[in-house]
């Protein structure tokens, strides 16, 4: 891509959820754990390295990269779990691509050290390879097949896509290249991030925040509560924790769209907007 491309194009992303039957709900949850398999390997792996490193100051080993972890994992796990074989190849490859990554954020001191990961919280996997769009709601991935939307899907090309679970519900997502349109609007307005307040703009307008978490605090805490006494991993138990974890979507959900809201709002009403330089990463719309 030459220097004139680059400045007239930006990479969007598109998420959308996905619209299974049985077969394909099997599949993806054995995509899902193979990623986490890989990636709870690699970890573990990692850091044996480092600890050895530490104890052995004048024998260090070398860090790998991700394309070692993928060479050892070949090697030393897939011989022996031949359920890998049944997901596509790229998965536990995304995987350790992410967990090398997730080190060197660590090792840059942006992020904290990776953590190994657990069924059924934040189960995701990456695809890489034939993915391909074909009509308004159906797109095709590698091993998979072809997968159903609910909603329409962009025409446009890509190469790889990430398939993440929320509660019971399962999403597409994936990136490409549109071209840049400049803004017609030429005002331009400074905004003020707070704590009571969302946000407050310099033309006097305040943004509300969602204070979804204090809306719906006393129902979760009640189906927290009610679950106490039931046993870990029963059917009872699993019907519970689903429960529970629609409700987190949804006051998720809820910030989420504020969040949309003030920013298509200033999308669409100024053409440059001016914000403090803080690190307002860990504050929360509550």
């Amino acid at each position: 891509m030459t220097q004139s491309e680059q400045e007239v194009t930006m990479l969007l992303g598109f998420k959308t959820e996905l619209k299974l039957n049985n077969r394909q709900h099997t599949m993806l949850a054995q995509h899902c754990g193979v990623a986490r398999h890989a990636w709870n390997w690699g970890l573990w792996l990692t850091k044996n390295i480092l600890e050895y490193n530490k104890s052995h100051p004048d024998e260090k080993l070398n860090f790998p990269t991700a394309i070692d972890l993928h060479k050892l994992l070949v090697t030393l796990v897939k011989s022996e779990n031949l359920w890998y074989y049944e997901c596509s190849k790229s998965t536990p490859q995304q995987a350790l691509m992410t967990l090398r990554q997730a080190w060197k954020r660590c090792f840059n001191k942006t992020a904290g050290v990776p953590r190994f990961k657990k069924k059924g919280r934040r189960d995701s996997f990456t695809l890489e390879g034939t993915v391909k769009i074909l009509g308004n709601n159906k797109i095709q991935v590698p091993v998979i097949g072809i997968l159903k939307t609910y909603e329409r899907l962009p025409q446009v090309l890509t190469k790889s896509c990430t398939i993440s679970r929320q509660a019971d519900r399962w999403f597409i997502s994936f990136r490409f290249d549109v071209e840049q349109q400049e803004s017609c609007q030429t005002s331009i307005v400074g905004v003020d991030l707070g704590i009571k307040a969302l946000a407050t703009l310099s033309t006097g307008e305040v943004m509300v925040g969602a204070k979804s978490y204090k809306k719906y605090a006393a129902k979760l805490s009640r189906m927290q509560w009610l679950t106490r006494h039931k046993t870990m991993g029963s059917r009872n138990w699993k019907k519970a924790q689903l429960k529970i974890a629609r409700l987190h979507i949804k006051i998720a959900n809820i910030r989420k769209n504020t969040l949309h809201q003030l920013t298509t709002l200033l999308a669409k009403n100024h053409g440059t907007v001016v914000i403090e330089d803080l690190n307002v990463s860990g504050s929360a719309i509550r």
